[in-house]
């Protein structure tokens, strides 16, 4: 019988994740960064908060945000949310939190190169989704006009 090294698992097993299958773990990941709230702070991290155009790319550079930041950007998420996100993109390996012993003390979040490369479609995501809602609020007005 013979073992495998590491890298050999590592690869068998990305050959074996499949999402269509129920056991793939690969569904918790699309679950969690499908949630608009990772998909913003992403975006967010990633430097995509500059005013402009809807669906415009910015090409700001990523950067470090402290947490008072991102909940002043993301408007309407709670603190638990997040914490709660922040700490869940953090175990996955999607951004790095730095404590920084200052009076109060700082800390602040930054993406990892698995998140900058996560924000790059992201970043696609939260652009379609500003540039093509006006033609989906049609869409749902007339669907609710046939249906009614």
């Amino acid at each position: 019988m013979t073992t495998m090294k590491a890298a050999q698992k590592r690869a068998q097993a990305k050959v074996e994740y499949n999402a269509f299958l129920a056991g793939c773990p690969s569904r918790q990941l699309l679950d969690r960064i499908s949630d608009k709230w990772v998909v913003l702070i992403l975006c967010a991290l990633g430097g995509d908060d500059s005013p402009g155009q809807p669906g415009a790319a910015h090409a700001d550079a990523p950067k470090a945000m402290r947490y008072s930041e991102i909940s002043r950007l993301l408007a309407g998420v709670s603190q638990k949310m997040l914490t709660q996100t922040l700490r869940s993109l953090e175990h996955d390996g999607l951004l790095t939190r730095t404590v920084t012993p200052t009076v109060p003390v700082t800390v602040s979040y930054e993406l990892t190169d698995l998140g900058r490369s996560l924000h790059h479609m992201t970043r696609g995501l939260r652009n379609w989704a500003q540039t093509h809602m006006a033609e989906v609020l049609a869409n749902r007005e007339n669907y609710d006009a046939r249906t009614s």
